[in-house]
């Protein structure tokens, strides 16, 4: 099957998948009581279970090719039975190699998003996609060296990330950074500390690589539901309904990372109700 596409004015947006992820529903949202949850049945799997796609998306603009977010990476032999690893097929299938990207952008720097940045290859980290530079938020690259911080929400930061520095290969983005003429960075903080939405305006045309800002669709609406991956919850609700206020209000496409694939959409409202509508591609 084709893989998903759209397009923001100039820019073309595909989406490619490392794979699903599942976990106990009170595990991912311990402080949610599962009553809370009756209205909302329907977004989670038979077993009760929330389901995240483990979004990358490739993004063209201004001529360069570019990876969004690089997935959990090469799946270990003892790894649960969820599927995941299939960045690198995807991209087969769209008839790429790693070497026909030229940059890598992280959203953050949580190990679902940085698995495939680098290989470990003849007693040496090597960059999975050659050609290209890895762009992440300055605040995060701080984040990921916090002692405090390393093994409970970065662990694989010193084989996934850390070599990269020595390699010259990081370019670290505070702000509002300019990635191309058309995507630039918008912080949304509080999933991690330097956490970043990506703004894609082109011919007149808007839309935005979310991020994790919303790992269920329900959040859409219920903005103060945080997850235990949430490293700083107060900033997350604000974050997130500021957002979703945003979202709504101007109608930009969305692009969201752990979403139901291909995890294009917008965010409407309804009889007081704000709701994610996947785009019919």
């Amino acid at each position: 099957m084709p893989a998903a596409k759209i397009n923001i004015g100039n820019v073309e947006i595909t989406s490619l998948s490392d794979g699903i992820l599942e976990f106990d529903l009170c595990n991912f949202f311990p402080e949610i009581p599962a009553e809370s949850w009756d209205g909302y049945r329907q977004h989670l799997t038979e077993e009760q279970h929330v389901r995240f796609n483990l979004a990358c998306f490739l993004i063209r603009s201004d001529g360069h090719t570019i990876i969004v977010d690089t997935g959990l990476g090469p799946k270990p032999a003892d790894a649960p039975e969820t599927p995941w690893g299939e960045l690198l097929n995807d991209l087969t299938a769209q008839g790429l190699r790693p070497e026909d990207i030229d940059m890598v952008v992280m959203t953050h720097l949580h190990r679902d998003h940085v698995g495939w940045n680098l290989q470990y290859q003849g007693g040496k980290y090597v960059p999975t996609f050659p050609n290209a530079r890895y762009y992440m938020s300055g605040i995060d690259w701080e984040a990921c060296h916090d002692p405090e911080l390393i093994e409970s929400r970065f662990p694989n930061a010193p084989e996934c990330v850390w070599p990269l520095e020595e390699l010259g290969l990081t370019v670290l983005m505070d702000g509002e950074f300019s990635i191309t003429s058309e995507l630039t960075t918008l912080p949304t903080p509080g999933h991690t500390p330097g956490h970043m939405s990506i703004m894609i305006s082109s011919q007149g045309q808007r839309g935005l690589v979310l991020g994790d800002v919303l790992h269920n669709v329900v959040q859409a609406h219920e903005t103060d539901w945080v997850s235990r991956a949430d490293i700083d919850p107060e900033q997350t609700r604000i974050t997130r309904r500021s957002l979703m206020e945003q979202l709504e209000r101007d109608g930009t496409t969305v692009a969201a990372v752990h979403l139901p694939a291909p995890g294009f959409g917008k965010i409407l409202k309804a009889e007081g109700r704000r709701y994610w509508q996947a785009l019919d591609l």
